[in-house]
């Protein structure tokens, strides 16, 4: 797991090299509002190029306002970042246009078609190639799914077909990094699989993809990065392998005879057994689950069930906070 302190702008002796393959890399970032709330306090995060980055916290945890900070849309009260390796905020003219984003909800004309609404969106942006707007809205539908409702009114779009057509609406020019943020906010389970799936396959292409979101589990299955925001604060950050390596595999086993089972799991030299209504779990190690399974058995525990859990983002969370928060929605 990486220490917050490892990433490049923490503190030390910064090089040149300490940015290379980064699309967006902050240093002691903070944004304190007049009334003196802070809201980022010294951020220091490293998002690697090519990644799905997941940029997790509670609601109100600062994840929006520095997503703002990045694109140029707040000021920030300290520090500094770059965004796909250039100082921001100077030469936004040049760099903005190879970012996509996604900020707080997609708004479009309701009584416009998706192909329309995009249309009305690529003619606001003065970098656009007003000869190629067909072909770019033509593939930006395609890439999102949505070719074949391209003329239908958006008032008509499901909730995930109106989140697909906001993501297309980032994808009309050729992107480096996608900033997306609370792209499943308020999708059914539907709509978050084509979400999920089309962030998968807008990174399988290489583009760098930033999400913001507060559903730890939902980021675990689409991030091979991720950090952890909390009250403003960068708790840790790294990858996703390396988040899990620290939380042990526990192994639960459901019986009525919690007492026996427990003295097995200790007696087999499992550490961390814990006693609940109608099971026990320990920390499983090296031993194998057909091993405990059958020395359950033989202690004559009745097991009505045995599981082994593997560690999740949000065991990460509350083992560095004693806190949680929304898992699934």
């Amino acid at each position: 797991m990486t220490a917050v302190t490892d990433a490049p702008g923490a503190g030390g002796t910064r090089t040149p090299d300490d940015d290379e393959g980064f699309s967006i890399v902050t240093a002691g970032l903070t944004k304190r509002f007049r009334s003196g709330q802070v809201a980022v306090d010294s951020l220091d995060l490293a998002v690697p190029a090519g990644s799905v980055f997941g940029f997790l916290g509670p609601n109100g945890s600062g994840k929006t306002t520095t997503i703002r900070m990045l694109l140029g849309l707040v000021t920030p009260t300290a520090g500094s970042w770059r965004l796909l390796g250039t100082p921001m905020p100077g030469p936004m003219g040049g760099v903005l246009p190879r970012v996509g984003a996604l900020v707080e909800g997609p708004a479009f004309y309701p009584y416009l078609s998706g192909e329309a609404n995009l249309r009305r969106y690529d003619a606001a942006d003065p970098s656009a190639d007003r000869r190629t707007v067909s072909a770019r809205i033509g593939l930006a539908l395609e890439r999102v799914g949505l070719a074949a409702a391209a003329g239908k009114r958006y008032r008509a779009y499901s909730l995930g077909m109106r989140q697909r057509l906001a993501i297309a609406a980032t994808l009309l020019g050729p992107r480096e990094l996608l900033v997306l943020d609370e792209p499943t906010n308020g999708l059914d389970p539907q709509g978050t699989r084509e979400v999920r799936a089309l962030v998968k396959e807008i990174a399988a292409a290489g583009t760098t993809v930033f999400v913001s979101s507060h559903l730890l589990a939902e980021v675990e299955q689409v991030c091979s990065h991720a950090a952890i925001m909390r009250a403003g604060r960068l708790v840790v950050q790294g990858t996703i392998a390396e988040l899990l390596a620290g939380e042990a595999v526990r192994i639960r086993v459901l019986t009525p005879d919690t007492a026996r089972a427990a003295a097995v799991l200790a007696a087999l030299g499992l550490a961390g057994v814990r006693s609940g209504d109608g099971e026990v779990g320990a920390a499983l190690g090296a031993a194998a689950p057909e091993e405990v399974c059958a020395a359950l058995v033989a202690g004559g525990v009745a097991v009505r069930g045995l599981a082994v859990q593997r560690p999740s983002l949000e065991d990460v969370f509350v083992g560095l906070t004693g806190e949680g928060f929304d898992v699934d929605g």
